[in-house]
């Protein structure tokens, strides 16, 4: 029995699945080789439901970055002038970037976000408002607050460390470097609703810092602790191993205490150099 696909898949025809599918693919080779691209999950992401991911903004490919990360489909915000650059506008389109005029009304802009994720989106939301103009998060905006009790979707913090260091602001085109992501845990409806708008945009900020230090650590060359999912494969597999290890001991035990017990047939003297080859042959004298 197939699964029912996700809410809001069902409106993306066939050749819009196909070329995000595809572009997806290829920018992730493209982040592997040019960008030293890594990212980690602290949990799974769920598989459907409306979902706001409160991202640090600091190049023009974030939206690339986070997408390649996530098996999930997702939607990002972008202003509506980087649609205008016609390669740039048809990759972030295809990865499913939605325009927003800034120059337009603020409601109504609110008001399409929360349908979209009412529709069961996940939706990609900078906090800061804007890039970072020196690599490091700056001040978030209290928006997304009001967006996600509204809509009524958990909130996954995540953070984007290295890519300004590749494509900073002033410069007009990307060069290699080094690219860490961070996905934090989910904060649960539950506290979204329960926290006020001021403590909700408190908790998502203590959050991110601790997010934007633990990825630029990890960045710099230290071990990152493994993924649950990654852990409860190793456990799984340390624990398929375990019994055919020691059946395998188990077995080998009376091979080796063979071995160990069987008596050593006397080895033949070489003979010191000089003398007669007769010695060798000859058998030690008794002891004394």
């Amino acid at each position: 029995m197939s699964r029912p696909a996700p809410a809001g898949t069902a409106q993306r025809s066939l050749p819009r699945r196909i070329l995000y599918d595809t572009l997806r693919f290829l920018s992730r080779i493209v982040a592997v080789s040019l960008f030293g691209y890594r990212f980690r999950f602290a949990e799974p992401l769920p598989p459907d439901g409306g979902l706001l991911i409160l991202a640090t903004h600091q190049s023009l490919l974030d939206p690339v970055f986070l997408g390649i990360a996530c098996e999930r489909r997702l939607s990002s915000l972008a202003r509506a002038s980087l649609f205008r650059f016609g390669p740039f506008g048809a990759l972030i389109r295809g990865l499913d970037a939605v325009p927003i005029d800034r120059a337009g009304p603020t409601l109504a802009a609110m008001k399409t976000v929360i349908a979209k994720l009412r529709d069961g989106a996940a939706l990609v939301i900078y906090p800061e408002g804007t890039r970072t103009s020196d690599g490091h998060p700056g001040e978030i905006k209290a928006g997304f607050a009001l967006i996600a009790k509204r809509a009524g979707v958990p909130i996954v913090p995540a953070v984007i460390v290295g890519a300004w260091e590749c494509w900073p602001r002033q410069r007009p085109f990307p060069l290699p470097g080094r690219v860490r992501v961070e996905f934090g845990e989910i904060i649960p409806v539950a506290e979204v609703a329960r926290l006020d708008e001021p403590a909700l945009v408190a908790e998502v900020a203590r959050r991110l810092t601790a997010l934007d230090a633990l990825a630029r650590r990890h960045r710099g060359g230290a071990t990152a602790p493994l993924s649950p999912r990654r852990e409860a494969v190793m456990r799984a597999r340390a624990l398929e191993r375990r019994p055919r290890t020691a059946g395998a001991l188990q077995a080998d035990r009376p091979r080796a205490r063979a071995a160990v017990e069987a008596p050593r047939a006397p080895e033949a003297a070489a003979p010191r150099e000089g003398a007669p080859a007769e010695w060798a042959a000859s058998p030690p004298p008794p002891p004394a």
